[in-house]
């Protein structure tokens, strides 16, 4: 099997090739389809995906059997100020890989976020794949954008939302409130936005167990449990043994106290309904997962 990973050195693409190479992970052995697989590892340098022409140029070149995109604008705050870039990532790029991909017939994995929906409450019930989005950022339009174009230019696509991504790669909010949590005896953290951390060690490995499989169409793939931002920043500091103090705060305080950050949405918690029905959710416990991050990170 010949796979090709778009943003192959991003947080998510690292980690799918170090499972390749690994042919599994803790959570257990890779299918046996995807032993041996040819892995195509591509970023920007290697592979434009903004540009049509060379993406459909590439594909055909190459002829993968998956496509998994993980190239993205992801600062949501960049995303404002930079609109157009963030629309040519994040929207136009998924539409070029869909039509390439539904010329060579291969199946196209696009990665998605929880900032597709609003953030209304929606009474504490986590978002499940009927839920209908509703983007509160430029962020979140661009990706909703892009998941359509997948839908609507690649017959054999799977789309993957997730959120609050972390792993032993790159930087993330895990990595970001140690350091923290080492030169401040407090740090101020919001605590009414609530949704779900995920460890990119999960994520991957339901990525390539979709990879093998016929069941097309829109998946939730988070970490199972719902909290805040400001008690996963207190579990991050209790794993990391920190005695740095986390002190709750609204968003309308951090707002006040950052006007250039862009709205967040207040729920985003996501129900990996379509992973229980289909391939399996063994998405595990926020908790348990942050736990096993600490135990195996070597602090860099």
């Amino acid at each position: 099997m010949k796979i090709l990973i778009t943003g192959c050195r991003g947080q998510l693409g690292t980690e799918l090739q170090h499972q390749l190479a690994e042919e599994g992970c803790v959570l257990g052995p890779l299918p046996e389809r995807l032993r041996k697989a040819t892995v195509i590892p591509v970023d920007v340098d290697e592979l434009d995906i903004t540009d049509r022409e060379a993406t459909i140029s590439y594909i055909r070149r190459h002829q993968p059997d998956t496509v998994i995109n993980c190239a993205a604008f992801t600062n949501v705050n960049g995303c404002e100020t930079s609109r157009d870039a963030a629309f040519t990532v994040n929207a136009i790029g998924p539409r070029n890989l869909a039509l390439a991909c539904d010329k060579v017939n291969a199946r196209l994995i696009h990665i998605s976020t929880d900032y597709v929906f609003s953030g209304a409450p929606n009474g504490g019930v986590a978002l499940d794949e009927c839920a209908l989005p509703a983007p509160i950022s430029a962020y979140g339009q661009t990706k909703l954008l892009g998941e359509q174009y997948v839908e609507r230019f690649c017959r054999r696509h799977i789309i993957v939302r997730t959120a609050w991504l972390y792993s032993y790669y790159g930087k993330n909010f895990v990595k970001t409130m140690v350091n923290l949590g080492k030169t401040h005896e407090k740090i101020t953290v919001v605590n009414d936005q609530l949704g779900n951390p995920t460890n990119a060690v999960d994520l991957a490995y339901h990525i390539l167990k979709l990879a093998v499989s016929h069941d097309y169409g829109i998946y939730h793939c988070t970490g199972n449990g719902i909290c805040s931002w400001a008690d996963f920043a207190a579990e991050i500091m209790k794993g990391a043994g920190l005695p740095c103090k986390v002190i709750p705060c609204t968003s309308a305080e951090y707002a006040a106290a950052h006007p250039e950050s862009a709205n967040r949405p207040e729920w985003s918690a996501l129900d990996n309904r379509m992973l229980r029905c289909t391939v399996g959710d063994e998405m595990r416990d926020w908790k348990d997962a942050l736990k096993d991050f600490f135990a195996n990170w070597n602090g860099e």
